[in-house]
Order: structure tokens, then sequence, then C-alpha cells
């Protein structure tokens, strides 16, 4: 939803998908399965699949729980994860 938007905006400067650096290491049988997994998500994206856009949905949604579950428990968990 809110990522469709953004995507949306910078669609002409998206050329080319950047990949961040990472420090740990993988094998080549790890590599190319990323690769396939990055190009089929980026083909889905310009082509405007209704899957891709269910796919973000429920990431958002994930990640919108996962907050409020963090804010609810943080606060208890918090000591005994410092020990």
């Amino acid at each position: 939803m809110i990522r469709d938007k953004i995507n949306e905006a910078f669609e002409d400067e998206r050329d080319v998908e950047s990949k961040l650096t990472s420090t740990s290491r993988t094998n080549r049988h790890s590599k190319i399965r990323k690769s396939i997994s990055q190009m089929a998500t980026g083909q889905a994206r310009k082509r405007n699949d209704p899957l891709y856009k269910k796919m973000i949905q429920y990431r958002e949604l994930y990640n919108k729980y996962r907050a409020l579950v963090h804010r609810k428990y943080g606060k208890g968990v918090d000591a005994r994860a410092r020990r």
C-alpha cells in the first residue's frame, strides 16, 4: 500500500536494482537462489502482478503486528534479555 505509492513515485529512477553489501560469506548456490528471488520479485513489481501486491500487503501487516507485540511485551522482557 504505502510501499506501492513510493515505488510508483520512484519508478522512473529505478532502472537497476541496488544491492546492499554484506559481510556474511555465502556459497555459490545461496547467491544464485537469492538472485533468482530478487529478480522474480523485481519482475512481478514491474508487471503489477496481484500476487506481488498481496505479498507486500501481508509483509506490511506482519511488520505492523510485530511492532505492536514488541511495544506491548518489550518492557517486560527487556530485563531478562540483558541478563
